[in-house]
């Protein structure tokens, strides 16, 4: 079952991610055009990670910061193969019961990284904010929840599971970014998946509604919350 079509127009913004001045030039552009990215305090990022998770967790933020570094001018279709192949190689899945001690948290990308470890909603999340910090503009990601068909075509065995989808134009097949599965994906390559919402930091949509129908950070408290713990960790 394809995934719906983004209603959202279309944004272009260049991908960008520099230290110090280049970078700070790179954002007041796209502010000054109308846009908005995800910034992160990389320094301060960096400093949490090795005093809440030691050394392991400062290296696999260097890491990354050193792969959004590295992704600086490519295109946009390589950077969505960058940061899939980082998270999907770099981290573990469990399940929050073991990592959090909790049957149902939303971890920031510092915690999962710290943590090295996370289910489908803190992949998701993560990609989705690294995406947004490289200049993916929000109108072409989409956090989406999903019913994933376990056991073949012909199963009935289904499971929730959150992806990512990303929409070259807003009238275009999404690609999911799956942790399951290393390769991104057209919806119509995924039949396993049956979309319920999704939804972003601008809108949340239902089933194929091609209209934002709420708020999202009024309607998922989580999804308020791990915004909110993000910012206060650095990644605003």
């Amino acid at each position: 079952m394809p995934l719906p079509p983004l209603p959202c127009p279309r944004l272009a913004i260049a991908a960008v991610l520099r230290r110090g001045l280049p970078f700070l030039g790179a954002l007041l552009l796209a502010l000054a055009a109308g846009r908005s990215t995800a910034v992160p305090d990389l320094d301060r990022m960096l400093r949490l990670a090795g005093e809440r998770y030691g050394t392991r967790g400062s290296e696999t933020v260097a890491a990354w910061r050193q792969m959004m570094a590295d992704a600086d001018g490519v295109e946009e279709a390589e950077i969505l193969q960058r940061v899939n192949g980082f998270f999907n190689r770099r981290l573990a899945f469990d399940d929050d019961a073991v990592i959090w001690q909790h049957s149902d948290y939303w971890a920031t990308p510092l915690e999962t990284m710290g943590r090295a470890a996370g289910d489908c909603e803190d992949f998701a999340i993560a990609k989705y904010m690294t995406l947004r910090a490289l200049g993916v503009s929000a109108a072409k990601l989409r956090l989406i929840y999903v019913r994933a068909q376990i056991g073949g075509p012909s199963s009935r065995v289904s499971q929730a599971h959150m992806v990512l989808g990303y929409y070259p134009s807003p009238d275009a097949e999404p690609l999911v970014l799956d942790n399951l599965i290393g390769e991104i994906r057209p919806a119509a390559r995924r039949p396993d998946l049956f979309p319920v919402f999704s939804f972003n930091t601008e809108g949340l949509w239902v089933g194929g509604a091609t209209a934002s129908s709420a708020d999202p950070t009024t309607r998922l408290s989580r999804w308020r919350s791990v915004l909110q713990r993000m910012q206060e960790e650095g990644l605003r």
